[in-house]
């Protein structure tokens, strides 16, 4: 399907923005895809360079009577992004790419919403610093604004919680091009957290120019462990313990299933290279040296026949504190049936901490599809059972189509811990993941037809996933279009939450059918 070009009055009002106005149709496309799906088709795409070119440009589409919609990295896979109907004008907001203020009196940062994760790691790291949560697995291309409207998880999150927690304040553009400043530049919250509610909003309420995070000295000292589980429930028996004892600044787990691909997708040539990355990352060249060799050694058979693997990263001031933690995650562990195997994958994870996003595409060349849910402790064990009695309900179909499984598991601090199915389906891939993957990787692997039966399963089981961590009470990341959010609110807090949209958005015009509103 070709998008439409927009009409020339309202790319000129935009142009008068200064910023760069994109209406060719190859571009509008690409642009209306993220990882998962294509939205319809798109009026125009701006890419402003300032918060004051990115508020203008808004008030010219709202005025106009356009949507708006914002994209940071275009890593959802939930519809963050993607419009229902057509004419929106989306804001790429790459462009605004700064790190504007680093703050090491108050142990502030505040950058620019397009910069991306691994951005700001590499300049806070010179400084000995980084936020508390400080980036999710794609922040090589995933964007700090689009995390705060999206939320989500990875380094640091074990021990400090979701990105939003690290957030101190925001600029929003509302749709009327009202620049807000959320709250104060060195604490949260004061008074009612108006940060908090622009913090997971998937961009419903308004469009984030600039966000302000805490900062935290990097650690001096790690220490890495992965063990191995014969079955789930001593698996997440394990995880969970481990982050009730606040002992790991990352703790995730893979199921047999997700091994095995992970097993079959990674190839000796990208064992080398990421080894490079974990050798310069010990401090010290015979460590390095001494470090890289166990894992050489080790190579990938270690986890050949495991069932579920756990990986626990720790930090610390010095090293026998780190250490300390590592014997107390050995011992939690042991006491739920789990073995120690070579702590390859934790060691070079980390030292590849923004790695290329290749794993949107499975071994063989299958397209992606995660769906998660973060439970409570209490109630991982039984959802964890409820998805796989779904999956064994659809087995014959699924191993008709080629559809297969791979869940990962990753506690989040305080909080409890993530669930996530991924599904592999054969068929076509999109604009978005062709751009996205490294052209000597797509090389390697085959060109799938697209498939429109396994498509269509693949959205059978993804919506039943969705309503089944809705049974289970499940909250979410990413929420977009496809949670069932608003379902689970409090009659009241429904109602307020509307009362709010109606207030930022009065003509509904801001990224309209995400949240549900």
């Amino acid at each position: 399907m070709m998008a439409t070009l927009a009409e020339p009055t309202l790319i000129d009002n935009l142009r008068r923005s200064g910023a760069e106005v994109i209406d060719d149709p190859d571009s509008l496309d690409f642009f209306a895809h993220d990882i998962y799906t294509r939205g319809a088709d798109l009026a125009a795409v701006v890419r402003p360079k300032s918060k004051e070119q990115l508020a203008a440009a808004v008030k010219a589409a709202t005025d106009a009577g356009h949507a708006v919609a914002p994209r940071g990295g275009g890593m959802s896979y939930t519809s963050g992004y993607i419009q229902d109907a057509p004419g929106t004008v989306l804001f790429d907001l790459a462009a605004m790419n700064r790190v504007l203020d680093i703050n090491e009196a108050d142990m502030t940062v505040t950058v620019e919403a397009g910069c991306t994760w691994a951005t700001l790691y590499e300049a806070l790291k010179p400084r000995g610093l980084r936020t508390p949560m400080w980036g999710t697995l794609s922040g090589l291309k995933a964007s700090i604004g689009g995390g705060m409207s999206q939320n989500g998880i990875f380094w640091g999150s074990s021990k400090h919680g979701t990105a939003a927690l690290s957030c101190v304040s925001l600029e929003v553009v509302l749709a009327d091009g009202t620049i807000m400043r959320t709250g104060s530049e060195f604490t949260r919250p004061y008074g009612p957290d108006l940060t908090g509610l622009f913090c997971g909003d998937t961009g419903a309420l308004g469009i984030k120019a600039t966000v302000t995070l805490r900062l935290v000295r990097e650690a001096k000292c790690h220490g890495y462990a992965s063990f191995v589980f014969d079955d789930h429930a001593s698996w997440l028996a394990a995880s969970s313990e481990i982050e009730r004892s606040e002992i790991a600044t990352e703790c995730f787990g893979f199921d047999p299933n997700l091994n095995a691909l992970r097993m079959k997708r990674e190839s000796l040539a990208s064992d080398a290279k990421q080894l490079v990355g974990m050798m310069r990352q010990q401090g010290g060249l015979l460590k390095g040296l001494k470090e890289g060799a166990k894992v050489a050694l080790a190579g990938r058979d270690f986890l050949k026949d495991a069932k579920f693997s756990l990986h626990v990263l720790t930090e610390g001031r010095i090293q026998a504190a780190a250490d300390a933690d590592i014997e107390a995650a050995r011992a939690i562990a042991k006491q739920n049936g789990g073995r120690e195997v070579e702590n390859t994958i934790p060691k070079i994870v980390r030292a590849n901490p923004f790695g290329p996003l290749n794993s949107m595409l499975g071994p063989d060349g299958e397209r992606w599809a995660p769906i998660h849910g973060l439970l409570p402790h209490s109630k991982a064990q039984g959802c964890y059972d409820a998805i796989n009695a779904l999956f064994d309900t659809h087995r014959a179909e699924m191993d008709r189509l080629g559809l297969h499984i791979g869940t990962l598991v990753a506690n989040v601090g305080g909080q409890g811990v993530i669930i996530e199915p991924c599904i592999y389906w054969p068929d076509a891939s999109n604009p978005l993941i062709r751009d996205t993957v490294e052209d000597a990787h797509l090389k390697r692997l085959p060109v799938l037809e697209a498939n429109a039966e396994s498509w269509a399963l693949t959205q059978k089981l993804k919506q039943a996933l969705v309503d089944l961590f809705f049974e289970h009470k499940a909250v979410h990341f990413q929420i977009g279009r496809a949670y069932r959010y608003r379902d689970s609110l409090d009659p009241a807090a429904n109602a307020l939450l509307k009362s709010v949209k109606q207030k930022v958005d009065p003509r509904g015009l801001m990224n309209p059918g995400s949240l549900g509103l």
